[in-house]
């Protein structure tokens, strides 16, 4: 323990406003406290252990306690801590940027670098806006994203974000963006209006991106500038495309002249057993955003990859992208990413995810035996585990329920058992898993042993 236990949780609770925290939870617990990280595991300041089953926050990818990542940092803030971006550059940034530009696909060969992944995703949409008023296209501004997708927390990612309940305290937020199915197939009834009941995935897709072309179309191809997409959707618990989704809504953003935006914050940097989550099915956007496991969570750092056409109006004359961060592209930051990839191809991290995937899946959906878990999806390495009242009917949870069983129950156990996740109701209940992209059986078993000393018990609470 590094400090007096009982001043910290004192601190903790007058002082520290946590993200994302209902802050009343702790007014009679105290707040978890973690103090290192080892491998695929966290301890808290008490020396418990616990398997870190969400790489964080879809973040370590190399896992903790990395002394190669943190030695990197450290010789870069020796030689040079910090100098922005604007209109000058730096060694550690000039070299990540064309090592991302030599992984990405396509044409994406210009990288802009901002400290987050809610920060590239508003560099997309400005860049987007701005782009086609140079092309002679001031009326394309507007941007389609998807029912339950999450993007971010600046007010221009959160407004393409479809979730209302964390919208809805800071509105009026910014206007024009609009909101299409997802590909929720286990949910595929209820999305189509009971017009496909997702046995035949290719149809479910088809009908999903058409629902893209036709908000295009009624809104007016000539007002529509982008569409943003996760490769595998985060919020409700881990959606994979259906077959030919990405290459019918590449086909559709084409026809229309709408740019396609991978937002790859989480899918990216290996989660999904690729560099970007894009390779994975095939596509290529017109640009990526990125972030979190750029760096596995040793330094701050996101980025937007973006294709040479969105670049090549700047590149004459007085044009000039007015945007950027004080800190984006940090030469600490950079410099770690560097690190970090060099570790992704020495220890074949792709590899190992692509070896292992069919493993965890196949673990976890042992699960399914238990009367409370409906649905097990995911890609790679992350999964959602989606609980239901009644899996014959899918019935889900009722509010009561989610806020006794899921919040009550649930989160807690799993930790108290040594498993740090993440239990969601953003959609459906559901659990979700993302660990480092080192771990292997082992630890797949350990999860699914926890998980299962506990759902046991949140099946007897229904």
């Amino acid at each position: 323990m590094t400090g007096n236990y009982e001043q910290l949780q004192r601190d903790a609770k007058d002082h520290l406003w946590m993200h994302f925290t209902r802050h009343s939870s702790y007014a009679e617990a105290d707040v978890p406290i973690i103090a290192r990280g080892e491998g695929a595991y966290i301890y808290d300041i008490e020396g418990n252990r616990y398997l870190d089953g969400l790489a964080g926050l879809f973040v370590s990818q190399v896992g903790h306690g990395r002394a190669e990542l943190a030695d990197a940092g450290a010789e870069q803030a020796k030689q040079l801590a910090f100098h922005p971006l604007w209109s000058y550059a730096h060694e550690p940034a000039i070299e990540l940027a064309a090592r991302l530009a030599s992984l990405a696909p396509g044409d994406l060969n210009r990288v802009f670098f901002t400290n987050s992944g809610s920060e590239a995703v508003e560099t997309a949409w400005k860049l987007a806006k701005n782009y086609f008023k140079l092309k002679g296209k001031p009326g394309k501004h507007k941007v389609i994203g998807r029912n339950i997708a999450y993007h971010g927390t600046t007010h221009g990612a959160l407004s393409i974000t479809g979730l209302a309940d964390i919208k809805a305290p800071f509105e009026p937020l910014v206007p024009s963006t609009f909101r299409v199915p997802n590909t929720n197939i286990y949910r595929a009834s209820e999305i189509t209006g009971g017009l496909m009941d997702g046995s035949d995935p290719e149809a479910f897709g088809r009908w999903c991106a058409d629902q893209i072309e036709f908000v295009i179309q009624a809104e007016g191809p000539d007002t529509v500038a982008a569409v943003f997409l996760e490769p595998v959707q985060n919020s409700g618990g881990c959606f994979p495309p259906p077959p030919g989704y990405f290459q019918r809504v590449r086909e559709i953003c084409d026809e229309h002249d709408v740019l396609l935006v991978s937002d790859e914050v989480i899918c990216a940097y290996g989660r999904l057993g690729t560099m970007f989550g894009c390779e994975r099915f095939g596509y290529v956007p017109d640009m990526i955003t990125s972030a979190k496991g750029l760096t596995s969570g040793y330094a701050p750092l996101g980025a937007t990859i973006i294709s040479d056409r969105l670049m090549e109006p700047f590149l004459t004359g007085e044009e000039t992208f007015y945007h950027g961060y004080t800190f984006g592209g940090h030469p600490v930051s950079t410099a770690v990413a560097m690190a970090n990839l060099d570790l992704f191809e020495a220890e074949d991290l792709l590899g190992n995810v692509r070896r292992n995937e069919d493993a965890f899946l196949a673990t976890l959906s042992k699960l399914k035996d238990l009367p409370v878990v409906g649905d097990v999806r995911g890609t790679g390495y992350f999964y959602g585990i989606e609980l239901v009242k009644d899996r014959a009917t899918k019935e889900t949870f009722t509010e009561e329920e989610c806020e006794r069983i899921l919040y009550g129950y649930v989160s807690k156990a799993l930790w108290s058992e040594g498993l740090y996740c993440r239990a969601d109701d953003r959609g459906e209940p559901v659990i979700q898993l993302s660990p480092p992209l080192t771990v292997g059986q082992a630890e797949f078993d350990e999860m699914e042993q926890i998980l299962r000393r506990v759902l046991e018990k949140a099946s007897t609470m229904l």
